[in-house]
């Protein structure tokens, strides 16, 4: 992996873990999620499309990425809604790089190293610790791998879309359909009143720091392999714990605190 690679999976990091606080300590937060998308979309669009550079390949990609990405984002303010931040936000960003491995493995056919298998192996546990150890699966842990699943999923798509197009207006392309779509549907069961009221300052700072975040990230994955950008990404689960401990006054005790450092050694041994 490169430094410029490594850097922008870090910066990317910092970013989103910032968006996704903002996301869950808002006062309605499907709404504000669908305001954050279509905000980012639109600033974004102009500057895309004066670099347009999309090949035939690159729709094809785009099509089933805009479609994970729909689904992630619909799940994500689902899990914000009704379970705490701090579990599942280690649990989703954490199994997510052990996913992209696995199917590189399984279904790619590549290859791995001892190193990756205790990165695996770290993930997992510090996910147990995340969630308890003597507590049954709670809704959050549960929640976390789902989203994990499709994480995993478009960025194993992305890898390969971001090949045959700019990353910024193969980034309009994946978010443009999904924003359109949830905006329109929480318009129809909240009411447009719901949306103009999320139209916030703290909107418009989410919306930036959630777009230039998977900008990042399509730029990184230019430059290096889908598992170890997507490992280092992930090390934003420390950062969004403790963010959600200060400004979203969730519980984080030792055993949750100690399983995101656990997760974060693991990406890292992944990102190797």
């Amino acid at each position: 992996m490169t430094t410029a690679a490594l850097l922008l999976a870090l910066a990317s990091a910092f970013l989103h873990a910032g968006w996704n606080v903002l996301l869950a300590g808002s006062r309605d937060v499907e709404a504000t999620t669908a305001v954050t998308l279509v905000v980012a979309v639109v600033a974004a669009a102009p500057f895309a499309i004066a670099t347009w550079d999309v090949e035939p390949a690159g729709y094809a990609y785009a099509a089933p990425s805009a479609a994970l990405e729909l689904a992630y984002v619909v799940l994500l303010a689902h899990a914000y809604r009704t379970a705490e931040l701090s579990v599942v936000y280690p649990v989703a960003r954490g199994v997510a790089p052990v996913l992209v491995l696995l199917a590189g493995v399984l279904v790619l056919d590549a290859g791995t190293s001892w190193l990756e298998a205790a990165g695996v192996l770290l993930v997992g546990s510090g996910v147990l610790l995340v969630r308890g150890v003597r507590t049954p699966a709670s809704r959050g842990a549960v929640l976390g791998l789902v989203i994990a699943t499709t994480i995993a999923a478009y960025t194993l798509v992305d890898k390969r879309g971001i090949e045959h197009a700019s990353a910024l207006a193969y980034q309009v392309l994946i978010l443009a359909p999904g924003a359109l779509v949830y905006a329109l549907v929480i318009a129809r069961l909240r009411g447009v009143a719901a949306l103009r009221a999320a139209l916030t300052p703290r909107t418009v700072v989410a919306a930036a720091a959630a777009f230039s975040a998977y900008l990042l990230v399509l730029l990184a994955l230019r430059l290096a392999d889908a598992a170890p950008v997507a490992a280092v990404r992930e090390s934003g689960v420390v950062i969004a714990v403790a963010l959600a401990a200060i400004f979203l006054g969730e519980r984080v005790g030792r055993a949750r605190a100690a399983g995101a450092g656990v997760v974060v050694a693991g990406v890292i041994l992944l990102s190797l």
